[in-house]
């Protein structure tokens, strides 16, 4: 069995992997790692928690937004597959969730929790790739270092938003509509 999975298509690879990896397919490459550690997870769902309620809900902010946990974009189906840790996409542009798994409306935010295993990738690999797409804003959470740093698309390239760190607040593109407090997303150590 395991011949005919290494002579599949990158994507019937990676659907064949164990729910205990991640799988993405970048520049027709699979990559798996492992599910995330104690500190990523804590950060993503902190984030995630306090951006569903202000912009995917509208509680206290000014909703419009859908906020999901490790969706899988297909910028190409099946041939260019990225699971960002949290995307962000404007109601106006993406009316309903896909039906399946497949998220084929590129996102209007992106945020990566970086790790030892995976930040080079994210920082080298991934983010080329949400540039090439035109995702307009991307966030890189460092849990480790206690870190924030925010990014808008410009003329194809990066641009610094904003650099925090430790307990900062945050007011950042594109959601400067509220002030995030920093601190909330290290797990209160």
């Amino acid at each position: 069995m395991s011949a005919v999975i290494q002579d599949a298509s990158p994507y019937a690879r990676l659907l064949a992997l164990p729910e205990t990896l991640v799988g993405e397919i970048i520049g027709g490459e699979l990559y798996a790692q492992p599910r995330p550690a104690g500190p990523h997870a804590v950060s993503a769902s902190a984030l995630g928690g306090e951006l569903y309620g202000f912009f995917h809900k509208g509680r206290g902010g000014p909703g419009g937004w859908w906020i999901i946990d490790e969706p899988e974009v297909h910028f190409v189906r099946d041939t260019e597959v990225l699971v960002p840790d949290i995307a962000g996409w404007r109601r106006e542009r993406m009316p309903n969730p896909p039906q399946d798994h497949r998220f084929e409306i590129v996102p209007d935010w992106l945020c990566e929790i970086l790790s030892p295993a995976t930040q080079r990738k994210d920082r080298v690999v991934k983010m080329k790739v949400y540039a090439r797409y035109e995702v307009a804003y991307l966030w890189l959470v460092d849990p480790f270092a206690r870190i924030l740093e925010t990014y808008a698309l410009d003329g194809g390239h990066w641009s610094v938003t904003g650099l925090y760190q430790d307990q900062d607040e945050v007011c950042a593109p594109p959601f400067e509509a509220v002030t995030l407090a920093l601190g909330d997303l290290w797990g209160g150590s």
